[in-house]
């Protein structure tokens, strides 16, 4: 974990600090290597954090699997299935499309409460 730590010492960013911290614990308490995974990802530099389009989540996501974007969620595209979706942030018109297909929108920190092993999850860079 000593290259994360390294990466998570130029962030200014105190919540994101946070979330980086509380997803590496997650990781090392339940041993599920997808939280160290998502933890590395919010660590590296902004300009390679993930820009996900929903039609991407819409397209590639299975029935009964939960998106994780380590990044923001951005609202091209059309949604019409109800997806779970739980992201850095997202825009308002992703937001908006999710939830109106029926979908939830939720923080990484909820997903990884609700679903501490990471099963049935599927992250897009």
């Amino acid at each position: 974990m000593g290259r994360i730590r390294n990466l998570q010492r130029r962030k200014s960013n105190p919540n994101l600090v946070g979330l980086i911290d509380e997803l590496l614990e997650l990781s090392v308490k339940n041993e599920a290597r997808i939280w160290r995974e998502v933890a590395e990802m919010l660590a590296k530099p902004r300009k390679q954090q993930a820009e996900v389009n929903v039609s991407k989540i819409e397209r590639y996501l299975k029935d009964g699997e939960t998106a994780v974007v380590p990044g923001k969620v951005l609202g091209t595209g059309k949604v019409e299935r109800a997806l779970r979706v739980a992201a850095l942030s997202f825009s308002e018109k992703a937001r908006r499309k999710i939830e109106e297909a029926g979908g939830k929108c939720m923080t990484l920190l909820q997903l990884a409460g609700e679903n501490p092993k990471g099963s049935g999850v599927r992250i897009f860079r």
